[in-house]
This record gives structure tokens, sequence and C-alpha cells, in this order.
């Protein structure tokens, strides 16, 4: 049955009961936000710092009284040009010295003792300071980075398959209740390794809770309301970006600050215990064909979108009448999963060309990010930047797709991105700091966009069956560029230029597979795998003639309603079969006034053969 005209307007269609399971959708893209963007603050490093000075280094006579704070450490600590003392180094003197001057026999020796940190941003202690994670030791920073996406990769791709074949609010529970436990262990981490172990897994569940509430959240929308639904959501994860850096200055350590982003998701247990603030999708139990389930679960919504459940005339107890003649009794439930791609064709290119687009999305964003900071050093400045660049993003999808199509603002999406990274590629040298700036500004929030509008198509083109598996993929697919960035900072930057090039020419070529992408404005979500090789890719640019059917017929005033003619038939055969009826049929006791057909005949016979006689 298709759900979309069949089923979803019968139940209330996005009534109250739709909208408030909605807004309860949006709490958990706040706190996998808050939880994720918490990984920026733990592994910032401090903007100065230095190695503590070690008196063993030292001459025997030398005396700490007789020099400043600042002598002291120049005396110490090497200064390099241009960056102020060594991050990295020591004067080693000999012992025997007592003649201090500037000529002085010393050596360069690495740090002994540890090291000094100014206050990183927002926090007094991070990950970095807390284990001195510099210098011989700062390779593990990219490497924690790169293990916390790879939970994310994981996280996306299994349990999406777990939200297809347990469903979607079973996903949600597991996902939601793992990671607020692992929250609470990486508040007691005692080691980089442990907290390193314990942020991938952690990542691997938040991506469970991310994508569980997408899906559920999309499922319960009509083709109307689906965009606005989701970019709310995206407003959602903007409000904990912006909150952050308030909660880092107040908390001040780590700990403290990964306790409060963990808060949020043992909040969500609560929907353990409240069903109804996080149902089952109905879409997605008949979809399964889990048919006893869903009927259950459409007269929940029925009941709470306060739509008549009286007699077999309203539109709800006939629908579930409906479900029963096309359902037989002993339908048996059907799970599908991600691996079944391979036997598709229009699905499969679909989910390939969106994970691509939300590679390129999520990678190039550290190329423009990087112009940022060679405009300004200032932590704070690049990070609110980033955070308006994606607010502008959503309300620039919001004013557009429902009105150009998925496809036409995707293509817009790839084209001002390609073209904003090509010229900085070409034209940096040569440009003005504050074109410089508006470029990458430019690029980032179109790069921002697109990554959006990536999962957002996905989500709608691909079928129920297989849903979460596929937007996994594609939602993986973007953890991959961003892992990308820390490969860079891994090899320090080395290959800058390269990864530059690399993204700025796959944002061209995705301008040509984006135009084999189906159009899904206004279209119902598919449901199974034959709905989704059934799409079909729209001409970019419709003409007028292309609009106009080959024969002009008038529509009548009264059309033929099946819907209608069921809802007449149940109620008359319901009349029908009634003890108690209103009226009753009986048969005639006298003779009837006018003769049947059969005795005309007679009488016209008899006539006939009297004029033959006479």
């Amino acid at each position: 049955m298709d759900f979309e005209t069949k089923i979803y307007t019968r139940i209330g269609g996005y009534g109250r009961y739709n909208r408030i399971v909605s807004i309860f959708s949006w709490f958990p893209n706040f706190a996998v936000t808050l939880n994720l963007f918490c990984d920026v603050f733990y592994t910032l490093i401090p903007g100065s710092y230095h190695c503590k000075p070690d008196p063993a280094l030292l001459p025997s006579g030398f005396l700490f009284s007789n020099y400043s704070r600042q002598g002291y450490l120049n005396f110490t600590i090497p200064w390099v040009n241009g960056s102020g003392l060594s991050h990295c180094e020591l004067y080693k003197y000999p012992r025997n010295v007592s003649n201090f001057i500037d000529n002085i026999p010393k050596e360069i020796v690495p740090c002994t003792r540890g090291w000094e940190y100014d206050q990183a941003a927002a926090l007094q202690s991070n990950y970095v300071t807390e284990w001195n994670l510099v210098c011989r030791d700062y390779w593990k920073i990219p490497l924690q980075h790169i293990c916390f996406m790879t939970g994310w990769i994981v996280g996306y791709v299994l349990l999406g398959t777990v939200c297809d074949w347990l469903g979607r609010r079973q996903g949600f529970l597991l996902s939601v209740s793992v990671s607020g436990l692992l929250g609470v262990a990486v508040c007691l981490s005692n080691s980089p390794v442990v907290f390193l172990l314990l942020r991938l897994s952690q990542g691997a569940m938040l991506a469970g809770v991310f994508l569980s509430s997408y899906l559920a959240r999309l499922e319960l929308c009509d083709p109307p309301h689906r965009l606005m639904v989701e970019m709310v959501s995206g407003f959602f994860a903007i409000a904990a970006e912006l909150l952050l850096p308030g909660l880092a200055v107040l908390c001040r350590d780590w700990p403290v600050l990964q306790a409060v982003a963990t808060l949020p998701l043992l909040l969500l247990l609560s929907y353990w215990c409240c069903p109804s603030v996080f149902p089952e999708s109905p879409r997605w139990l008949l979809a399964t064909g889990q048919i006893h389930q869903a009927k259950r679960c459409l007269q929940s919504f029925s009941i709470r979108n306060r739509v008549c459940l009286g007699e077999d005339i309203y539109p709800a107890e006939n629908l579930l009448s409906e479900i029963d003649a096309e359902y037989p009794d002993d339908t048996q439930p059907f799970y599908h999963s991600v691996l079944e791609l391979h036997s598709t064709r229009v699905i499969w290119r679909n989910c390939l060309i969106l994970s691509f687009t939300m590679f390129i999305g999520t990678g190039i964003q550290y190329c423009f990010i990087r112009n940022l900071h060679s405009y300004s050093h200032n932590f704070y400045f690049s990070y609110f930047l980033r955070v308006l660049t994606g607010a502008l993003g959503c309300i620039f999808l919001c004013l557009s797709v429902n009105r150009f199509g998925r496809r036409g603002i995707l293509l817009l999406s790839a084209i001002i991105t390609g073209l904003s990274s090509l010229l900085l590629l070409a034209l940096t040298q040569y440009l003005r700091g504050v074109l410089v700036l508006l470029l990458s500004v430019l690029g980032l929030l179109f790069s921002q966009a697109l990554a959006m509008l990536s999962v957002f198509f996905a989500s709608e083109v691909m079928p129920t069956v297989i849903r979460g598996g596929c937007l996994g993929l594609v939602l993986a697919s973007g953890c991959m560029g961003m892992a990308a960035s820390s490969m860079m900072e891994l090899q320090n930057n080395r290959g800058y230029f390269l990864h530059h090039v690399i993204f700025a020419s796959f944002a061209v070529l995705s301008v040509l597979s984006i135009m084999l992408l189906p159009e899904s404005k206004r279209k119902p979500l598919p449901d199974s795998l034959k709905d989704g090789e059934s799409q079909r890719r729209p001409p970019l640019f419709l003409s007028r003639e292309d609009n106009l059917p080959l024969l002009c017929t008038r529509r009548g005033a009264s059309e033929y309603n099946p819907d209608n003619y069921s809802r007449l038939v149940s109620a008359t055969r319901k009349m029908l079969i009634k003890d108690n009826l209103p009226y009753k049929i009986v048969v005639p006791s006298q003779s009837p006034l006018l003769p049947s057909n059969s005795e005309v005949h007679c009488i016209l016979e008899e006539e006939a053969l009297r004029e033959d006689l006479s």
C-alpha cells in the first residue's frame, strides 16, 4: 500500500501528535552536536607554550635571584625568530661555568621536565595539556581525531543496518544508552590510549543516535514539511555549537566539560520510559511486513491525532480493514540489508553520487578554514565564522530547496564550492586579504550547504527498507572527508596543496554526476527496492511544451474516488446485515396491475393463432 496517499492522510497527516514527536526528535541533534564539537576544545593546542626550565641543565653557580622571570626564560630556552621561545628545546650548560656571558658554551637538548602552557581557548586544561601531547608526541592529536571519526564511520554503517533490522526506536535507545555510559567513562580516563579508545567507541554510538533520530523524524513528515523539519534540527545543532564555548569557559577543565556534554544524553534515556515521545516508524513497520505492530502504531497515531475511530465508515477503522485485505494473516516480516545494493542499479548510483558530494562538502571545508587562519590566528574568529556560515547555509536551503528543487540547489552549491576553491588555489598570492576572506567564507557557506543537502537528498531517494544503511554510507563518507583534514595535520600540512587540488577537482566532477540524480521535491518517499529503482532522472530545464498533455481534456465537476466508493460499499454492507432495519422488503400479496413481459408474450401468440384460424 502506498503510505502517503492511502495511509498517511487517514491517520491525521502531519497532525498535532506528529508535530510533538518532531519536536522531541530535535533534542538528540543538540546532544550529539555538543559531544561532537567538544573534540575541538579537547585537542586545541595552546597558542603559547614552552619547556619547563630544568635546574639540572644549568651551571652549578647559577643564582635564580639575579634574573627576572623573562631573563631566566631567555637564559634557559632558545629563542626562535618569528615565534618567540622555542616550544621543544632547552639550553644545557657545563656544570663548572662561573662566568655567565653571552658566548658561554652550551648545547640544545629536548625538554626534560615537561611544558608550561598558556591557557587554551576557554579551557585551562585539555587532552593536550593533560598528557603533554606536543613536540614529539604531537602526532597523537590528529591521530585521536582520526580515531574519533573512524568510530563515527563504523557507527553509521553498522547502526544504520541495525535501524533497518530492529527499527528506528530500538536503534535509538541502544545508541543513547551506550553513548551515555561511554561519555561517563571518558570523564574518568587516566591515559591518552584509554581516552582515545573510549572516544572512538562513543563516536560510534553518537552516530547511531543522530542517524536513528534523523530517520524517525523524516518518516513522520509529509512532503511539504520534510525540509523544514530537518532544517530546524540543523538549527538545534548550531545552537549547541554557539553554546559550547560558554560552557567551556564555565567548566574550565575537560573532564567537567565532558560530564556536562554527557548530561543531555543521559536525559534522553527518558525516551525509554515514554514511548509516545519517540514511537516506532509506522512506515518502516509496513514496509517490512510487521502488520500487527503497524496496525497498533497506526491506531495510536489516529487517536493522538484525534481521528475518529467509532464506526467502519470512518477513515481509521476502514484503513485497518483495507490493510487486512492487502496483507494476508500469515504475512511474515522481511528485512533487507545494505548489501543488497549490488543487485540494484538506480539506488546504488544515487547512493554513490550523494556519498561523493558529501565527501567533497566536508573534506573541502579544511581548505577554506585554513585560509581563515591566514587572515586571523584567533581561534574564536574561525570558530564562530564557521558556525555563522553553517546557519546561513541552513537558511539558504530553507528558502530555496522547496522552490527550485533538490537537484538544482545541490548543483548550484557544488558549482560555487568548486569555483571558490579553484579561485583560491590559483589566485591567492595575487588577491588582497579581504578578497581571500570573502572567497573563503563563500566557499565555506556553500560547502556546508552541499553537505547538509546531500544528507537530506539521500534520505528522500533511498527506500525505507534500506534507508538506514544507505544513509549511513552517505554520512560515513562525510566523516571520511573530515578525517582527511587530520591526515594533513598528521603530516604537518606537507600535502596541503595536493589536498586542495584533489578536492577542487572533485567538486568540478561532482557537477556532472549530480545531473544523473532524480528529483524528490513533493514526491512520496520510496518504501520498497522496487520503488527506489523506479525513480528516473527528469530533464534539468523544462520547457512549456514539456508540460502539455497530448490530448487536452476538461476535468468534470465530479471525479471517481475509490476511497469514497469503498466507504460507501462498507457502509451499505453494514446496513444490509443489520436485523433492525428501518424498512422491510416484502413480497406483494396481490397480483400486479400490469402484466409481466412473459404474460404479454403469451397473449400476443394467442391472438396471432386466432387470426390464422379465422
